[in-house]
C-alpha cells in the first residue's frame, strides 16, 4: 500500500476554514455560434496593435522592468 502525505485527519481542513460567499447572479454565457461570433469579433475585427506588433495567441510571459 503506498503512502500517505501527512495524516488523513487534516483533510479537508482548508475548506472548512475558508468562509462561505454566496455564489452572484450573472448572465449566462453565449453558446454555439454566438459565441464563436464573439470569440472572431475579440481576436481579429477589434484588435489594438500592441508595441511589440502583432497579437500574439498564447504568449509566453517576457521580462519587463
Amino acid at each position: 500500500m503506498g503512502k500517505v502525505h501527512g495524516s488523513l485527519a487534516r483533510a479537508g481542513k482548508v475548506k472548512s476554514q475558508t468562509p462561505k460567499v454566496a455564489k452572484q447572479e450573472k448572465k449566462k454565457p453565449k453558446t454555439g455560434r454566438a459565441k464563436k461570433r464573439q470569440v472572431y469579433n475579440r481576436r481579429f475585427v477589434n484588435v489594438t496593435t500592441q508595441v511589440g506588433g502583432k497579437r500574439k495567441m498564447n504568449p509566453a510571459p517576457t521580462a519587463g522592468p
